[in-house]
């Protein structure tokens, strides 16, 4: 039976349409570069070994990488190779199952209804298409998952709880760094309301023309992910498109649309994609640290932001995503000076 999504049928006169694929030329070659990598033993180490001033040093380059770059990577990370490679094994004999049984509207794995997610539904042209599958799971219900996939459900958790504390950790720093009250992300934050999403992005045939993944901003806190070592992330960069290295030993921090308006733009919300393979997949993994619906954003004065809530934020850009084919996002809540 068929695993893979039926990309070719359902897009079939997107990809046929000449007229669309001029769009193939705005994905060209960009640079690979290193993203800012960070050793986090000097901080998740409370021991003598860390002077304070190590200690930081160590924050200092968190709150530099996020000012100047809105993503970076970090090693000693607290999440061990063996639970990472368990995730991986976990996470492709879940993409594996066959497409009908993945997509069937009633609970696929006991994961809720409508977790299961690919392609674009409301794509009208090629450059609003992901090639690409995932599970987006709320943490609230990845303990619920079926008896028959104990050992996923386990892992998920494990992941999932490990990757929650350091996601506590970092922002608690960065918003130490502003000079904010850091227990705000651990009143705001709670594990019921952070998600998980499994991603897997199947080889491609017009590489060139299809995204795995549209370009974005993450509407959350935080996004921590764990990828492969296929490579295909990649962000922008002083106006240009740069490749972003892949380093499996790593994980990968980014800043979203909340923190940015949170720190009043100190700290960046940068505009990313995932780039198709024409011959092999990739698979990540993601971590997003959000907020209770009911939590408002807001800053000191002067804001450039008015005050709001991430329920309202996220209702805005469902609108959007609906009335446009894409999110506008931050610029909606902007004060006009």
């Amino acid at each position: 039976m068929a695993t893979d999504p039926p990309f070719h049928q359902a897009y079939k006169s997107l990809i046929e349409d000449t007229s669309n694929n001029i769009f193939g030329k705005k994905l060209v070659l960009v640079e690979e570069c290193e993203l800012p990598l960070i050793d986090l033993s000097r901080i998740l180490h409370n021991d003598n070994v860390v002077d304070e001033s190590e200690r930081e040093e160590c924050k200092e380059e968190i709150a530099r990488a996020s000012q100047q770059w809105g993503f970076f990577q970090v090693t000693n990370h607290g999440i061990s190779k063996d639970l990472l490679e368990k995730m991986r094994e976990e996470q492709v004999k879940v993409f594996k199952q066959p497409f009908d049984k993945k997509s069937k509207e009633d609970k696929f794995m006991n994961f809720p209804a409508g977790s299961y997610r690919w392609g674009t539904p409301s794509a009208t042209c090629l450059n609003q298409l992901s090639w690409s599958e995932a599970f987006h799971i709320p943490m609230a219900d990845i303990s619920a998952s079926a008896a028959a996939f104990t050992t996923l459900s386990s892992t998920l958790e494990q992941f999932a709880t490990t990757v929650a504390g350091l996601a506590r950790k970092l922002t608690a720093i960065l918003a130490e760094k502003l000079g904010r009250e850091s227990t705000f992300f651990q009143e705001n934050c709670l594990p019921s309301t952070c998600y998980l999403r499994m991603n897997r992005y199947p080889p491609c045939p017009v590489p060139s023309a299809i995204h795995g993944l549209m370009p974005h901003t993450d509407s959350d806190f935080l996004t921590i992910l764990h990828q492969d070592e296929v490579g295909g992330l990649q962000l922008v960069k002083d106006g240009k498109w740069i490749a972003v290295k892949p380093n499996p030993e790593a994980l990968i921090v980014n800043i979203g649309d909340l923190f940015q308006a949170w720190s009043n733009d100190v700290y960046k919300s940068v505009e990313h994609r995932v780039v198709t393979n024409p011959s092999t997949e990739r698979f990540s993994i993601a971590y997003f640290f959000c907020p209770s619906y009911d939590t408002v954003i807001q800053n000191s004065e002067p804001s450039n932001y008015r005050k709001f809530s991430f329920r309202e934020f996220r209702l805005q850009v469902q609108e959007d995503v609906q009335k446009y084919g894409h999110k506008v996002g931050l610029p909606r809540f902007l004060i006009s000076h």
